[in-house]
């Protein structure tokens, strides 16, 4: 049995250590470097800007001539049967025929556009502008992703707190229950003394499944978000955040953030998305551009160099060189001009209702996010203030309680306004840290 013992005790070792070895540790500066590396959205926005640089570079080349080589090779044979036939009135006799002729060629065309009334110079306008949108749409996407990555992480540290919060609370019960069976057993309290504390000491372990339930799925969502294997266990803690905010430094926010008007046009010159929409509407403008050249005519250019023979060896015997300009005039084509300016009217009307809407947003969300973080900063305050009188009331009411001067009713009802104090500054700690960064990404002043 000692033996066994022995055995069990060292496997437990090893395993616990090869639990630790294999938990990492996770930092906020970490976890925003892998989202921004393995996020979906992330990528997808960078797919969209590899495809405008391509419309962009396709829209340049209209520029360049156009170049086209070719060659040929062919054989015919031709089988002619035998017939009968007059020549000078005298009947003849033409036998079977057989002959068989073969050709080659090569070529090199060209071709440049050499003027088709802005049609050309609105597609390179509208492509260039895509592709600026396109950009500013990498730069959004992935000041979401950081800004989703910290509020999660955030989360994850808020939901952690609170799982102590528990923790400490069952313990604290735990001691207290401890003490009050002691005073029953010696006569000093009653049963329903104990009942009651038994009651409370439930209600606690239940608080702590709750509460760490929470801050399990709180880091599973993190590790969705940032793209990281949710099966393996990390270790969320980040030194460089503070537990405490003191007024100092909220003093300072108000400071850097003051003049909601200020705010509101700091965001407007910053955010990319609504660069993203001025470029949008320009490339809507350039859209519009190109399609009324087709109203125009387009004067072009070509050359052109062939060679021909009857075999390899002979191709160069026949040569041919050609060169000249055209001019191409749709005068009618059903309509499908009118319908292709029309849409692209329609779509620049959308696009300056889309640069309106989001100008809107902005100044709204700045707005939101300016209430939102006043409100975490008086919460904040408030919660400080509500903690220190839920301390020294739990601490009156222990001591009533311990001198039977009090119940454990008043000592259980005080105990829980502790517990919820405490809760309420921890949500308001991380509910601060979350409107700020929240105002950071409304104003959309850093780019990642």
């Amino acid at each position: 049995m000692r033996i066994l013992a022995a055995l069990c005790a060292t496997f437990l070792f090893f395993y616990g250590a090869t639990g630790i070895a294999q938990e990492e540790t996770l930092s906020l500066q970490q976890a925003i470097d892998i989202a921004l590396q393995n996020n979906l959205s992330v990528v997808q926005s960078q797919n969209n800007l590899d495809a405008a640089e391509g419309q962009a570079r396709a829209a340049i080349g209209q520029y360049l001539p156009s170049l086209d080589a070719s060659g040929s090779w062919r054989r015919t044979q031709t089988d002619q049967s035998g017939y009968r036939g007059v020549i000078q009135g005298t009947p003849v006799d033409f036998p079977a025929s057989s002959e068989t002729n073969g050709s080659v060629g090569a070529g090199l065309s060209a071709g440049l556009t050499v003027f088709d009334f802005l049609g050309r110079e609105g597609s390179v306008s509208a492509a260039n502008a895509r592709e600026a949108a396109a950009k500013l749409g990498v730069v959004r996407t992935r000041q979401a992703i950081v800004y989703q990555t910290v509020s999660e992480y955030l989360n994850v540290l808020r939901t952690e707190k609170l799982v102590g919060v528990t923790e400490e609370n069952l313990k604290r019960d735990q001691r207290q229950l401890e003490r009050i069976v002691e005073s029953n057993r010696v006569g000093a309290l009653s049963l329903a003394d104990v009942y009651r504390q038994q009651s409370q000491v439930a209600s606690d372990e239940l608080s702590v499944i709750s509460a760490t339930n929470n801050h399990l799925k709180s880091k599973a969502d993190l590790l969705a978000l940032i793209g990281l294997d949710a099966r393996k266990d990390y270790r969320v803690v980040d030194a460089t955040l503070p537990a405490t905010i003191d007024s100092l430094e909220m003093r300072q926010l108000r400071n850097d953030y003051k003049g909601l008007g200020v705010l509101q046009d700091r965001a407007i010159q910053a955010r990319p998305d609504f660069k993203a929409a001025i470029e949008n509407l320009n490339a809507a403008d350039g859209s519009v551009t190109s399609a009324y050249s087709g109203y125009y005519p387009a004067i072009g250019a070509f050359g052109g160099y062939n060679l021909n023979g009857e075999k390899f060896e002979n191709l160069s015997d026949n040569k041919s060189l050609s060169w000249g300009l055209n001019v191409r005039w749709n005068l009618f084509d059903g309509f499908l001009r009118e319908q292709q300016i029309q849409s692209a009217e329609v779509s620049k009307r959308n696009a300056e209702i889309a640069k309106a809407q989001q100008e809107r947003d902005v100044t709204v969300e700045v707005k939101k996010a300016v209430l939102d973080l006043d409100a975490s900063m008086k919460a904040l305050q408030v919660s400080e203030k509500a903690m220190v009188s839920a301390v020294e009331d739990r601490k009156i009411a222990e001591e009533r309680y311990n001198l039977g001067a009090g119940t454990l009713l008043d000592l259980l009802v005080a105990n829980a306004s502790y517990v919820n104090a405490e809760a309420n500054r921890v949500n308001a700690v991380y509910s601060y840290l979350t409107s700020k960064h929240n105002l950071e990404f409304a104003l959309g002043e850093r780019a990642y």
